[in-house]
C-alpha cells in the first residue's frame, strides 16, 4: 500500500519520465498530449507514485475517472476472480449475468421509479452517440439541441456537440447534421446580469428552437447537468428544470449527459438529483467502474426498447471485467457513503478557495458541487477578463510542487479540482496549501 504523503524525490518530471518520454515522442502520435509528462507506476486513493519515485497529490482523478480511488480492494479482488473465469466473450454473442447486473444496478440508481431500460459501452462519447441514436429512433425526428460551452465526446456526432474548437474540432469536419446550439445558462457571464440569467436563458432556448428548429422537428435536447471540460459551469436552481418540463411538453427526450458528473461526485448520486430532475435518458461513464473502460446509456423503456433488435451494442460494450469492477465500484459507493464525502470535500475546499480569491483578486467565480469545484481566473474583476495565462501559470507551478491539477474551459481560463472521494482530508490541506504557493509564484 503507498503511503497517503506527498515525496518530491526528484524534479517534476524527473530524470526517468524524461527518458520515458522520448520514448513516447517517437512512438506515440504527436496528437496525443499530456498534461503532466510524469509517468505512473502505481497510486493508491489520492497519491499517484511515479517512475522516479515521486509521490504527487491527485486533484484530478483521471479526469474523474477514479473517483473510488486507485487500490480499492473490492474492484482488485472482483477483477481478480472475474479474469480468472473469462475475460470476454461479447454480450451480443454469448450474454453474462455481469452485464445485466449493471443494468440492475443503473435502473435503480438513476432518476425516476418508472421502468428503465440500460445498454453498455465503452466511453462516454459512444453512450452519448447511443442515446441520440436512441432518441431519434423513438420520435422519429431528427434534430438535436446542444448548449454552448458543452462537452459531449470526440467521435463526429459528438464533436459536434461539443461548442469548442480547439483541441477538440479543430480541422475534423464535416461533422453530423441536424445539430443546433443555444446558450447556456451561465450566470456568471450571462449579459444581464446573474439574477436574470434563468428566465432569459430558457426564454431564449424556447424561442430558438422554436424559431430555427421547430419543436415537432426536434428529437433531443441534451446538457450536462454541470458543465465539464466547459468551465464546470452550473445552471441556475430551475433551469433544468424548466427544460426538462419544456421537452415533455413537446415530447422531445430530454437527455441529460452525467459522464463526468455522475455516480456520487456532486454529492448525489447524479447531478440531475439536486433538482429532483427526471431525465429521459442519463449517459454515464467516468466514475462508474473504478477506472475501467465502461459506459451506459440508462432511459426509459418505452425509449430504449424503440430501437430495432441489433442497433445498439459493440464488440467490447459491457465487457464483464469493467462490469464487475462497476458492482464493486457501487457497493463502494453505497457503503462507504461516498455522497458524504463528496459534500466534506466541498467542505474542505470551498473556504479555503474564498480566502484565495479574497487574497489574490483574481478568482471571478468558485462554483461547482461536492467534489465537483472549480474555480474561474480573470485579470480584471469588473470586466471579467479571462486569463488563460495565469492559469497556466498556476498550473505548472502546481505540478512542479507534486500536486496534479486539471484546466478547462471554453476561454482555458478554468481550474477544476475532481480529487479522489476517498482522498485523505490532510491531502486536501496540503493541496490547498499548494495551490497557494502556486498562485504566489504565477503572481510573482
Amino acid at each position: 500500500m503507498i503511503e497517503q504523503r506527498r515525496i518530491l524525490a526528484t524534479a517534476i518530471p524527473g530524470p526517468k519520465s524524461l527518458a520515458l518520454g522520448q520514448r513516447k515522442t517517437a512512438a506515440v502520435s504527436a496528437a496525443v498530449g499530456t498534461g503532466l509528462p510524469v509517468y505512473i507506476e502505481a497510486a493508491a486513493d489520492g497519491i499517484l507514485r511515479d517512475i522516479d519515485g515521486n509521490q504527487l497529490i491527485d486533484f484530478g482523478s483521471g479526469i474523474a475517472v477514479t473517483s473510488v480511488g486507485n487500490g480499492n480492494q473490492r474492484i482488485i479482488d472482483a477483477v481478480s476472480r472475474q479474469i480468472a473465469d473469462f475475460t470476454h466473450t461479447c454480450f451480443m454473442v454469448t450474454p453474462y449475468e455481469e452485464y445485466v447486473a449493471v443494468a440492475e444496478e443503473l435502473a435503480a440508481l438513476t432518476p425516476g421509479d418508472h421502468e428503465k431500460r440500460s445498454a453498455l459501452f465503452n466511453s462516454g462519447a459512444e453512450a452519448v452517440e447511443n442515446a441520440i441514436k436512441v432518441a431519434r429512433s423513438a420520435t422519429g425526428r431528427q434534430a438535436v439541441v446542444a448548449f454552448d460551452h458543452a462537452y459531449h465526446g470526440r467521435t463526429n456526432l459528438t464533436m459536434g456537440l461539443t461548442a469548442k474548437n480547439m483541441p477538440y474540432k479543430h480541422r475534423f469536419g464535416p461533422f453530423a447534421s441536424e445539430i443546433h446550439r443555444v446558450p447556456m445558462a451561465y450566470p456568471y457571464r450571462w449579459p444581464t446580469g446573474a439574477d436574470r440569467c434563468l428566465e432569459e436563458a430558457f426564454e431564449e432556448f424556447v424561442a430558438l428552437v422554436h424559431a430555427q428548429i421547430g419543436e415537432d422537428n426536434t428529437a433531443a435536447v441534451i446538457i450536462e447537468p454541470i458543465q465539464g471540460e466547459g468551465g464546470f459551469i452550473v445552471p441556475p436552481d430551475g433551469f433544468l428544470t424548466k427544460v426538462a418540463q419544456y421537452c415533455r411538453d413537446n415530447g422531445i427526450v430530454f437527455i441529460a449527459d452525467e459522464v463526468q458528473s455522475g455516480f456520487c461526485r456532486t454529492g448525489d448520486w447524479f447531478a440531475s438529483d439536486h433538482e429532483g430532475v427526471v431525465p429521459d435518458l442519463i449517459t454515464t461513464a467516468k466514475g462508474i467502474a473504478g477506472g475501467l473502460p465502461l459506459a451506459a446509456v440508462t432511459g426509459r423503456a418505452e425509449l430504449m426498447d424503440a430501437v430495432h433488435v441489433g442497433g445498439l451494442g459493440g464488440t467490447y460494450g459491457g465487457n464483464p471485467v469493467a462490469c464487475v469492477a462497476a458492482l464493486a465500484a457501487i457497493e463502494t459507493m453505497r457503503e462507504d457513503d461516498l455522497n458524504a464525502a463528496a459534500r466534506a470535500i466541498e467542505d474542505t475546499l470551498t473556504p479555503r478557495l474564498k480566502e484565495l480569491a479574497d487574497r489574490t483578486g483574481r478568482i471571478g467565480e468558485i462554483r461547482g458541487r461536492g467534489a465537483m469545484l472549480a474555480i474561474e481566473l480573470v485579470s480584471d474583476q469588473g470586466a471579467k477578463t479571462p486569463d488563460p495565462a495565469l492559469t497556466a501559470a498556476v498550473n505548472k507551478a502546481c505540478h512542479a510542487r507534486g500536486l496534479v491539477t486539471l484546466t478547462c474551459g471554453t476561454f482555458g481560463n478554468v481550474f477544476r479540482f475532481l480529487p479522489p472521494l476517498t482522498i485523505a482530508p490532510e491531502l486536501l490541506t496540503e493541496g490547498m496549501d499548494i495551490l497557494d504557493e502556486a498562485f504566489d509564484a504565477a503572481l510573482g
